[in-house]
């Protein structure tokens, strides 16, 4: 059964779900924005029985704390090093990653940092190529290159309730999502102080885009087994970006499902399957 813990990380409480035997292989799951682990709670219990399945909230989101602006930097990078020291002293060598959305260029990081942990990656609607760039990251580039204040608070609608609504049902059949994922997301942003936080990783967002070509070299370098399993009517992530992989891994296994972007609201059990086949086939 999933148990809840927290563990302090420099100065941070880290709140993370974990389930199943610490003597078997370990997964780690990444969560995405606007969510935390909760996004996970249908997938664990299809991987508890083979895995030690382990998924973080990041700083800032979920249970985790959210510290200042003041004191904290909102960077990619930075959440990076907090996840990092959250692996280093849970002690964990070897993991596969389940990379989803924000917790794509997390994951690459850590992959790059160090490669030698890495037995796997799963990416769900995690992207790293710039074919996987829906149409509104033509307006974020634009942010990116021209910041302004307007710009900037236009960007408040990425949080807006209703936003986070059609995120996780746009692109599913009718009624066919429960309303507590994103009900929860809705509250979870809502807190004071956080709309701050949210803006400033949707404008460092862009220091991912400068990567993929260290993201995709890490992987052509490393050829680490690699399962994209998406939803293919995510208007964010398109799944050209899932089919990208195959340019540096040919032997990348790819699987695209009748879902949006939180593919595991309705295809949890699906994606399980398809996770514990793929691990089971290399060897993991």
């Amino acid at each position: 059964m999933t148990t809840y813990h927290v563990l302090e990380v420099k100065g941070l409480n880290i709140f993370y779900r974990k389930a199943g035997n610490p003597d078997k292989p370990v997964i780690l799951l990444l969560h995405g924005f606007p969510s935390a682990s909760h996004m996970f709670r249908d997938l664990i219990p299809v991987l508890e029985k083979d895995y030690h399945v382990i998924a973080p909230d990041y700083p800032g989101f979920g249970n985790t704390t959210s510290p200042d602006r003041e004191e904290f930097d909102y960077t990619f990078d930075h959440i990076t090093e907090i996840i990092e020291a959250f692996v280093n002293k849970l002690g964990l060598e070897k993991y596969a990653l389940y990379v989803f959305d924000y917790g794509a260029p997390i994951g690459f990081r850590l992959a790059m940092h160090h490669p030698e942990r890495v037995t796997a990656i799963i990416s769900q609607n995690g992207n790293i190529y710039k074919e996987g760039l829906g149409s509104k990251w033509a307006a974020r580039e634009d942010y990116w290159k021209n910041p302004t204040s307007e710009k900037r608070q236009s960007y408040r609608t990425a949080f807006a309730p209703e936003t986070i609504k059609h995120q996780y049902i746009d692109g599913t059949q009718e009624n066919k999502v429960s309303p507590d994922g994103y009900t929860l997301d809705i509250a979870y942003m809502a807190r004071p102080k956080n709309d701050e936080k949210q803006l400033d990783l949707i404008f460092d967002y862009q220091t991912n885009v400068k990567m993929y070509p260290q993201f995709q070299q890490y992987i052509r370098k490393h050829q680490p087994p690699l399962l994209a399993v998406w939803g293919k009517n995510d208007v964010s992530f398109i799944p050209e970006g899932a089919k990208a992989f195959k340019k540096d891994l040919p032997n990348a296994e790819i699987h695209l499902l009748d879902s949006g972007h939180f593919a595991l609201e309705t295809h949890a059990e699906e994606i399980g399957k398809l996770i514990l086949d793929f691990l089971k086939r290399n060897h993991i």
